[in-house]
């Protein structure tokens, strides 16, 4: 079993979140939140920033902690082929500056702002529905139950 540790932005304004298109090395599209590995020895609020910048070419700052998630990943549908657990840090981030574009020499090929009436319509990884159930409903304990994926939604 594998473990990782990541830390993602849930930025939301008017009525839109800010989306991440990655293109996996088999060339499949999935629509996601802006984050991802928190390194060794680095604060998972940091790391949010620092991913923001990356992967879309914004500057942010972090407003919030909105909670905590945590799945199992079967190993049929894990990068790796091994069951894997992802833990989940999502802040809740404004964007201040900045141009957006792709991820230099990496696997965001774009990120935009999505009406959240449009999300049910992409092919999306489960994490942006967490976010946006958290940042819609802010409970005090930081959790939201697990989505349910298949569809469009995908792990």
């Amino acid at each position: 079993m594998s473990f990782r540790l990541a830390a993602y932005a849930v930025c939301v304004e008017n009525d839109r979140v800010l989306l991440a298109r990655h293109v996996g090395s088999d060339g499949e599209s999935t629509w996601t939140l802006p984050g991802g590995r928190v390194e060794h020895t680095e604060d998972p609020f940091d790391a949010v920033i620092r991913e923001v910048a990356e992967e879309t070419g914004c500057e942010s700052v972090v407003e919030r902690l909105l909670g905590v998630d945590s799945r199992v990943i079967p190993a049929e549908f894990a990068r790796a082929g091994v069951t894997h657990q992802n833990i989940g840090i999502f802040y809740q981030v404004r964007i201040t500056g900045g141009e957006m574009r792709p991820e230099p020499n990496g696997e965001t090929a774009e990120s935009v702002w999505t009406p959240f009436e449009d999300v049910a319509a992409l092919g999306r990884s489960s994490l942006v529905d967490v976010g946006i159930a958290l940042a819609r409903t802010t409970p005090a304990t930081g959790h939201v139950p697990q989505v349910p994926v298949g569809d469009l939604v995908r792990y």
